[in-house]
């Protein structure tokens, strides 16, 4: 899946974006017409908890837009939970379909 990621006011390090890529391309594993996507890394300055990892990720499927915003101590937590929130959503998107 080809995913345009964007690091608000840091650079990210490339293993994390690899993570989130090699995380998200097992999306297909659920639905293989996923089209594009786009992950969006932050850090909330306004939090004074560690839990100031913020992950957002948007993907194209065939007439939806699917996305799903996490918060954590570190990238990865945040980005397994985006992952796995996505992959209850495309289940639906897919149940949804097939039902049509």
């Amino acid at each position: 899946m080809k995913l345009r990621m964007q690091s608000v006011h840091f650079d990210a390090d490339i293993k994390l974006l690899d993570f989130i890529q090699k995380k998200a391309d097992k999306l297909d594993t659920f639905y293989d017409r996923i089209i594009d996507g786009e992950v969006i890394l932050r850090l909330n300055k306004d939090s004074d908890k560690k839990e100031n990892k913020i992950v957002e990720i948007k993907i194209n499927v065939p007439g939806e837009q699917l996305f799903a915003k996490e918060q954590s101590a570190s990238f990865e937590a945040a980005a397994d939970e985006t992952i796995e929130a996505l992959r209850r959503q495309l289940k639906k998107y897919k149940e949804k379909m097939v039902a049509h």
